[in-house]
């Protein structure tokens, strides 16, 4: 592969307008396609083989006004006061002027709560809470405000609220704090910009490539988030790592042009290999069975693949724009500065030194780290874990309030079968007794007779482990009662579909994570010719995924130091969240494994002892490892100033785990393990090396003279 690489590498340098042209063609095509072919995304999502999914596609035929977007409208008199007077008659004259709000299909009388302080309006939209556009939210709002002239606080759930705007300050913090890493790693501008550079022209075809995607399959909103906070880090990183191995090759005397193509086949293998860990762990969420989590993962996938591209052939194309002009700067092989003993160099001499206090010391700060793990709670977000100022809190407070905690998440009790109406009666008798319901509404009837709904009110909030033992209840009667009353008995509502999605998510986990680490191996094992480096490098990961989801614990769930970074409210970690937490974060923790390793092996190869091909190999890639941390540090970083509570945690967690893999483990726990041991750390049975391709990462084939490459 390094040959392979390196004759696209030289290719690439001498022809560097036709590769430069093709790239910005592709991004016009892609920029031209998202203008023209673009449809919305979509803020639900759908769980396929679930009851509650069940339920909403049987609504979706039978009642489909039903299955259209809610919102809910919540009027408070002050404290100690009643909506009555004056107060009742602005309500009143409010909910007259919702009803008369674009794409509003009708606005209920409001509930009023015992005391007569609350009042619950239900507002019915045409629309689908997807297709429901935000200037209809905004009408809705604005004409219920009109009763806050009485003195009556207006709060609002549901389909009524209207999404907060992302500022995007995060992004641009973070690319500014990668711009002035890369600044101090090289000393020049024209080095520092260039993987800058390439990592926008990259994502923009990606986000471009995306948008138009989603004029022909369904795409969740936080799609583009994802792919932008990917493809941002590992497209500056995957050029920082061949741009880097080019300069210390301009240092040294090489040829532009030669030293182009073996940055390719060198750097560029580790590249190859790391990026497909990173496309493999994001492709492997498809076996969760969600589709949408499914679309975020290819997505995601096919922006670090774009990036990657970008990496092996315009990298190397702008190289011949420079010229020598990129070996200006810090010079660290062959100017004064390479005789000095370098940071880098002196840490993996303590750690080899000290290999078995390190990996100690090491595994039992990791291990701390991830105690806090074993409270975890898992649960989907909803109004009761939303910000205290957000108005969809504010609103379920006040229902929780004046009408019981499970009056902000009702669960939808759907009845099918010849006479509906009779059977809903039948269950509604039945349920009544049932532990934790607080109350059941009276059936609705579709047209046809043959499909009615009950909103049931639980006693605890939709959240709680109550809450979803009474789902289960339900759904372990709903047999017994089926055969009784001659009708289907289905439990849906987002309540529900929050349960259900919890629930798979668990289920997927150990499959998940048997597919990624199982993939990734045969991968390492090819790279490193090894069985001990991938086992290493994948319990390494192990460490570094439980430290981050105890951190993720310890700050979103328990609160410990989450108004330091916005976090408005304490709550259980978001069901998603470690699947895609453990995705990504896989793949990014292999990228410094590859890098790292890829040229201790390197050392190994050309003549090393084990513990000098450790402190070589370090010494080479420890610098541009730090940088690359830092940068990918730094993007995720960005996103935790976003207010999406999901994208918030994301970064979160992947700015943790990354600064935590390369600093502890990558850089502390690895050389430590490799100086333990010493040449056994290559050892690979000769019946697996006869079975493994040879991939040539190190690039052992370029030791001989260059090959001559034709224009």
């Amino acid at each position: 592969m390094a040959s392979a690489l390196y004759r696209l590498g030289r290719t690439a340098y001498r022809r560097r307008r036709l590769v430069l042209a093709v790239w910005i063609a592709l991004f016009g095509a892609m920029f031209v396609g998202a203008a023209t072919l673009s449809g919305p995304t979509e803020g639900s999502f759908t769980i396929p083989g679930t009851d509650s999914q069940a339920a909403i596609d049987l609504l979706d035929q039978r009642f489909p006004e039903a299955n259209g977007a809610s919102g809910r409208i919540v009027f408070a008199a002050p404290e100690g006061e009643a909506l009555t007077g004056e107060r009742r008659a602005a309500v009143d004259a409010a909910l007259a002027q919702v009803g008369r709000a674009p794409d509003v299909a009708e606005a209920s009388a409001p509930e009023l709560s015992e005391d007569g302080r609350v009042g619950l309006a239900q507002v019915s939209f045409d629309a689908s809470a997807d297709d429901l556009p935000d200037t209809s939210r905004a009408a809705v709002q604005h004409a219920a405000e009109q009763a806050e002239r009485a003195g009556v606080q207006v709060e609002f759930g549901g389909d009524a609220v209207i999404a907060a705007n992302e500022s995007g300050v995060g992004e641009f913090l973070g690319f500014g704090v990668a711009a002035l890493v890369l600044a101090f790693t090289f000393g020049t501008l024209l080095a520092a910009g260039l993987p800058l550079l390439t990592a926008a022209l990259g994502v923009g075809i990606g986000l471009a490539g995306i948008t138009a995607a989603t004029g022909f399959v369904d795409l969740s909103d936080a799609v583009p988030t994802l792919a932008l906070m990917l493809g941002l880090a590992v497209g500056i990183d995957y050029a920082l790592f061949i741009l880097s191995r080019h300069r210390t090759q301009l240092f040294q005397g090489l040829d532009p042009e030669e030293s182009a193509g073996r940055a390719v086949g060198t750097a560029g293998s580790a590249v190859v290999f790391a990026g497909a860990t990173v496309v493999i762990a994001l492709a492997a969420l498809s076996v969760v069975g969600i589709p949408f989590l499914t679309a975020m993962g290819l997505a995601a996938a096919a922006t670090v693949t774009v990036a990657v591209l970008v990496a092996l052939t315009l990298v190397p194309a702008l190289f011949g724009f420079a010229g020598t002009r990129l070996a200006k700067g810090k010079n660290f092989e062959t100017g004064p500065r390479a005789t000095r003993p370098t940071a880098g160099s002196r840490w993996a001499g303590l750690v080899t030194r000290h290999r078995v206090p390190a990996l100690a010391l090491t595994v039992v700060a990791l291990g701390a780290c991830a105690l806090p793990m074993l409270d975890m709670r898992l649960g989907m977000g909803d109004d009761s874990t939303a910000a205290p100022e957000t108005t969809n809190r504010k609103a379920y407070d006040l229902l929780s309030a004046g009408f019981g905690p499970g009056s902000g998440g009702p669960l939808m009790i759907v009845v099918d079968g010849e006479d509906a109406g009779r059977a809903a009666a039948g269950v509604a008798r039945a349920l009544r007794t049932q532990p934790g319901v607080a109350s059941l509404g009276e059936p609705t009837l579709n047209a046809a007779g043959d499909t009615a709904i009950l909103s049931l009110i639980a006693t605890t909030g939709p959240s709680t482990a109550q809450t979803k033992d009474l789902v289960k209840a339900i759904r372990d009667r709903a047999p017994e009662l089926e055969h009784q009353l001659g009708a289907d008995v289905l439990v849906t509502g987002q309540t529900a579909v929050n349960i259900d999605v919890s629930d798979r998510l668990a289920g997927a986990l150990i499959p998940f994570l048997a597919v990624v680490v199982g993939i990734a191996f045969v991968l390492l094992a090819i790279a490193f010719r090894s069985v001990l480096v991938p086992l290493t490098a994948i319990g390494g990961f192990l460490l570094t995924i439980g430290a981050t989801l105890g951190a993720l614990v310890t700050v979103f769930q328990k609160g410990f130091g989450a108004d330091l970074i916005g976090v408005g409210q304490a709550a259980p970690i978001t069901s998603l969240l470690p699947i895609l937490v453990i995705g990504i974060l896989f793949g990014l923790a292999m990228d410094y494994q590859v890098f790292l390793v890829s040229r201790m092996r390197e050392e190994h190869v050309h003549g090393a002892d084990s513990t000098r091909s450790v402190t070589e190999g370090f010494r080479h890639g420890a610098r541009v490892v730090t940088a690359a941390a830092l940068i990918m540090g730094a993007v995720f970083s960005g996103f935790i100033l976003e207010s999406d509570e999901i994208i918030k945690s994301v970064g979160f967690a992947l700015a943790f785990g990354i600064l935590v893999d390369a600093f502890l483990v990558r850089m502390t726990l690895i050389p430590a393990v490799m100086a333990l041991l010493g040449e056994r750390a290559w050892w690979l049975p000769r019946w697996l090396d006869r079975l493994l391709p040879s991939v040539d990462i190190e690039g052992t084939a370029l030791r001989r003279a260059p090959e001559p490459v034709t224009a």
